[in-house]
C-alpha cells in the first residue's frame, strides 16, 4: 500500500488525541446499520460511484453519511486513510469526527474545505513552487483598508466590511479585478459601492498581498487547485491517496470549491463521491454559494444513486406543517426540488403568532415567555431567539438581562479561546499530572474533581446574581462541569473507566475540533448563524416587511432566499415555536409596519398573497388631512399637542420631538437607502440630497402628489424637480423613477 501522505507531516489529519474517550461501535459491519431507517440505510450501503443525498432539515443527514463512511470502513470497502469528508464549518467537521470515532471509523479525515486545502498546500508548496509557504492572513480587513487608502478612498468601518465581502465574493466566483464590474452587472448583484472603485481596491489589495508574500483564505483554495491542475504528478499522488469523498452541505459550494473538488476526484470517475444537501436551505448566495451543483448533480453523473431523506426526527408535526407550508409558496428552481417533510415525532403545541405595538414590547414579552419556559423545566441552552440582522439583538439582550435570564451571543468569542476556559484547562492538566492533589483528593467522582479544581478560581455551585461578565465566566466554567458529567456517564455506560487525565484528553480533542460544550444560556443569534443548530424552543422575532425580507432584497431570487432563511429558522425548533413582529420601532411610533409577506396564508386571519411589494403607498395619517400644496410658513404648531414650535427640526417635522411619531419607518428606511445611492452617484454627502429631518418629515406625511411633497419643509422647487418623481414612487411603495427634468443645482436643503 502506498505510504500515507498524511503521516508525520503538517498535512496529517489524524490526531491521537481523538482516539480517547469514545467507545468504538461493537460487532461486525452490519451493526453500524442498526437503528437506521430505510432511506438512511440506503445511503449507508451505497458505497460505490456517485451518490446524491437530498436531505431535508432534521432528517438525520449527518447520521446517514457518517454511518455510510463507518460501514464502508468496517466492511473493508474503504481504507480509512483514503476517505476525506469535507464540510463548511469547524464545528460541523468536529461533530463528524466525533461520530466517526464512536462508530469505530478512526483515521478518516473530516475537515472544512479550507483546512483540507491548507494542509495540502503546505505539504506540496516546497515541491511545486519552492521557498517558504506564504503567510496566511487571518483577517484581510486591515489590508483592504490600506488598499482603499492607496486608491484615495475614504471608507468607513461598515463600508470596509462590505468592500471586503465583495472581494471575497469575486474570488470564490473566480472573478478577477478587471472582470468584476461586468460580473456584478451580469449577476444582478447590488454592489455596496461603485464597481469600478471596488475593482480598483481589489487590484491594489491583490498586488499588496502578493508583494508581501501573504495569502488569504480564498487563495488557499485557488493555489491548491492551481497546483493540482498544473502538476499532474501531484494530482495523481493526491488521487491515489484519497479514493472516497463525502461533501456535506453541498448546496453551499462555490464555483471555487467545486473547482477544487473536481481536482480531488479527478477525471473518469475513479473516486467515489457522495454529496448531501438541501436546496431549500441555500442561504449564502451572497458569499458565492450556489445550489446549482446539487441540483445538476444527476446531469453531471447520470449513473448516480439518488436518495431522499424526508423523515423529520427533529420537529413536531405542527412545526413541520408550518415549514412545508412556507415552502409551498416558494418559486424558482430550488422550490421545484423542495422536499415535503414528514414528522416522526408526537404532536406538540401549535406555533404561536404574536403582534406587538413596538420593538421593546416585543422583546419584553419574549423575555417573559422565555422565563415561563425556564420555570416549566426547559433548559436555557435549549431556547433560542433568532433575528434577521445582528443589530436586532441589543433590545433582547437588555430584556433578558432585566429578568435575570442568562444568554449567550452566537458568533461571539469561541468557547475554548475564552480566558477563563484556557485558565481552567491549565489547572485541570496540572491536576491530572499530579500523583496526588489535595484539591481533588476525596472527590467522589470525575465531576467532583473538576468542580474542586475550578473552585480554586471562584466557581460555585450556584450561579451569581444578574448578568454580565461575572455571569458569563461562571457559565463557561459550569459548561466544563456538565461536560465532565456527560463524559463520565458515557464512559461508564460503555464499561470503561474514567479519570481526570482522560477528561483532559477529551477537552484537547474538542478544542482542536472547536466542538464546544453547550453553555447554559438562551442563545441569541442571526438566522444565518443558526444554520445547522436546533433547540427545543425557538422565538423568531422582528418578522416585518423590510426586515424579512430585508429591504435590500429586490429580485425574485433574492426574495426567495429570504424565504429560505425563514424556513431555516422555523426548522430549528423541535417543539415550541413563536413568531412575532412589532408594528413600530419605538413606543409611540406610528404603527406602519406590516408582518412579513412570508406569513401570508400561514398566520391566522391572513391569506396567501405571493410576493407583495414592500411599502404602503398613498397617503395616510395626517398626511391625508393636509391641504394640497400648502407650504408651512410663519408660526408652526405641533400637530399632536398644539404647542408653538421654534426649533428647526421640530418645525420641519411639525411636531415636538417628545410627541409620538407617526413616521412610516419602512418608508423612512427605503428613503435613506435611495438617498445613499443618489449621494454615491453624485459623489456628494448624503445631506446634499435631503437631510435626515426632511426624510423623516416625508415618512411622516407620506405625500401622494407633487403639491403635497412641495409643502414639506426642505423640499424646494429644485429638489422637487430633481427628486420629486423618485420620492413619490417610494411613498407609493414602488421602485424609484427618475424625473425627466435634469437639474444640476445640488445645494443642500435647509439646515436642520
Amino acid at each position: 500500500m502506498q505510504e500515507d501522505l498524511l503521516s508525520g507531516s503538517p498535512f496529517d489529519g489524524h490526531q491521537d488525541a481523538h482516539r480517547s474517550g469514545h467507545p468504538a461501535a461493537g460487532g461486525g459491519p452490519d451493526a453500524v446499520l442498526a437503528g437506521l431507517d430505510p432511506e438512511q440505510r440506503a445511503v449507508a450501503t451505497a458505497l460505490h460511484g456517485a451518490v446524491c443525498v437530498l436531505a431535508g432539515a432534521g432528517t438525520g443527514k449527518t447520521r446517514a453519511i457518517t454511518h455510510r463512511i463507518a460501514y464502508g470502513v468496517r466492511s473493508g470497502v474503504y481504507q480509512p486513510q483514503q476517505v476525506l469528508a469535507v464540510t463548511f464549518t469547524a464545528r460541523a467537521a468536529g461533530e463528524m469526527r466525533g461520530r466517526l470515532r464512536q462508530l469505530g471509523a478512526e483515521g478518516v479525515q473530516a475537515r472544512t474545505f479550507h483546512a483540507a486545502a491548507l494542509r495540502q498546500l503546505q505539504y506540496f508548496w516546497p515541491r511545486a513552487v519552492g521557498g517558504p509557504v506564504p503567510q496566511l492572513l487571518e483577517r484581510k480587513v486591515q489590508l483592504v483598508a490600506e488598499a482603499a487608502g492607496r486608491c484615495g478612498l475614504r471608507v468607513q468601518r461598515t463600508e470596509l466590511r462590505d468592500l471586503t465581502a465583495e472581494i471575497e465574493w469575486a474570488k470564490v466566483t473566480q472573478t478577477g479585478p478587471d472582470d468584476y464590474p461586468a460580473a456584478v452587472a451580469k449577476s444582478g448583484r447590488e454592489a455596496p459601492r461603485d464597481p469600478a472603485e471596488t475593482a480598483q481596491v481589489y487590484r491594489v489589495y491583490e498586488e499588496t498581498k502578493s508583494r508581501r508574500g501573504n495569502i488569504d483564505f480564498e487563495d488557499v483554495l485557488l493555489l491548491t487547485a492551481a497546483i493540482l491542475e498544473d502538476r499532474p504528478d501531484i494530482a495523481d499522488q493526491v488521487r491515489a491517496q484519497y479514493r472516497h469523498f463525502t461533501v456535506d452541505e453541498y448546496q453551499d459550494v462555490s464555483p471555487l470549491q467545486q473547482r477544487l473538488l473536481d481536482q480531488w476526484t479527478g477525471p473518469g470517475g475513479g473516486a467515489s463521491l457522495c454529496v448531501v444537501g438541501d436546496a431549500s436551505q441555500t442561504i449564502y448566495s451572497f458569499t458565492g454559494a450556489t445550489p446549482d451543483y446539487l441540483l445538476g448533480f444527476r446531469t453531471r453523473h447520470p449513473e448516480a444513486t439518488v436518495v431522499k431523506l424526508v423523515r423529520d426526527y427533529r420537529s413536531t408535526p405542527q412545526v413541520v406543517h408550518l415549514a412545508n407550508g412556507l415552502l409551498a409558496q416558494a418559486r424558482g428552481e430550488a422550490a421545484r426540488h423542495r422536499l415535503e417533510l414528514v414528522s416522526q415525532r408526537e404532536a406538540g403545541p401549535d406555533p404561536v403568532y404574536t403582534e406587538y405595538e413596538d420593538e421593546p414590547t416585543e422583546a419584553e414579552n419574549t423575555a417573559r415567555r422565555i422565563k415561563d419556559l425556564l420555570a416549566a423545566g426547559v433548559r436555557a441552552s435549549e431556547i433560542a431567539v433568532l433575528f434577521r440582522t445582528n443589530g436586532q439583538s441589543e433590545v433582547y439582550e437588555q430584556a433578558l438581562a432585566d429578568l435575570g435570564v442568562p444568554y449567550q451571543l452566537k458568533g461571539a468569542e469561541r468557547f475554548f479561546e475564552r480566558p477563563e476556559v484556557r485558565d481552567a484547562g491549565v489547572l485541570l492538566r496540572g491536576a491530572a499530572r499530579a500523583a496526588s492533589d489535595p484539591v481533588t483528593d476525596g472527590a467522589p467522582d470525575l465531576a467532583g474533581q473538576v468542580r474542586a479544581v475550578l473552585a480554586t478560581r471562584g466557581f460555585t455551585a450556584e450561579p451569581p446574581a444578574g448578568s454580565g461578565a461575572v455571569r458569563d465566566r461562571w457559565e463557561s466554567l459550569a459548561a466544563l462541569v456538565r461536560l465532565a458529567e456527560e463524559f463520565e456517564r458515557g464512559r461508564t455506560a460503555a464499561g470503561q473507566g474514567t479519570d481526570l487525565a482522560a477528561y483532559v484528553t477529551e477537552l484537547d480533542a474538542r478544542a482542536a475540533a472547536q466542538h464546544a460544550p453547550a453553555v447554559e444560556g438562551v442563545t441569541l443569534a442571526s438566522l444565518h448563524a443558526a444554520k445547522g443548530l436546533e433547540w427545543d424552543a425557538v422565538y423568531l422575532v422582528g418578522l416585518t416587511e423590510g426586515t424579512l425580507p430585508i429591504i435590500y432584497a429586490k429580485t425574485d431570487e433574492q426574495i426567495e432566499e429570504e424565504r429560505r432563511l425563514l424556513y431555516v429558522g422555523v426548522t430549528r425548533a423541535r417543539k415550541h415555536l413563536t413568531l412575532s413582529w412589532a408594528l413600530s420601532r419605538s413606543p409611540g411610533g406610528r404603527a406602519s409596519r406590516k408582518p412579513s409577506r412570508f406569513l401570508d396564508g400561514l398566520r391566522p386571519g391572513s391569506s396567501a398573497s405571493g410576493t407583495r411589494p414592500a411599502g404602503r403607498g398613498g397617503r395616510g395619517g395626517e398626511a391625508g388631512e393636509r391641504s394640497a400644496g400648502r407650504r408651512v410658513r410663519g408660526p408652526v404648531t405641533c400637530r399632536v399637542c398644539g404647542r408653538a414650535l421654534t426649533e428647526a427640526v421640530e418645525r420641519k417635522l411639525r411636531r415636538c420631538e417628545s410627541c409620538p411619531s407617526t413616521m412610516d419607518e419602512a418608508l423612512y428606511e427605503r428613503l435613506r437607502e435611495w438617498r445613499a445611492a443618489q449621494a454615491r452617484e453624485q459623489g456628494a454627502p448624503a445631506y446634499v440630497v435631503f437631510t435626515d429631518a426632511t426624510l423623516m418629515a416625508i415618512a411622516e406625511d407620506v405625500p401622494a402628489n407633487r403639491q403635497e411633497l412641495a409643502g414639506i419643509s426642505g423640499v424646494g422647487a429644485m429638489k422637487l424637480d430633481k427628486y420629486g418623481a423618485a420620492v413619490l414612487s417610494l411613498c407609493a411603495g414602488e421602485e424609484p423613477v427618475r424625473d425627466p427634468v435634469d437639474v444640476t443645482d445640488d445645494q443642500p436643503d435647509e439646515p436642520a
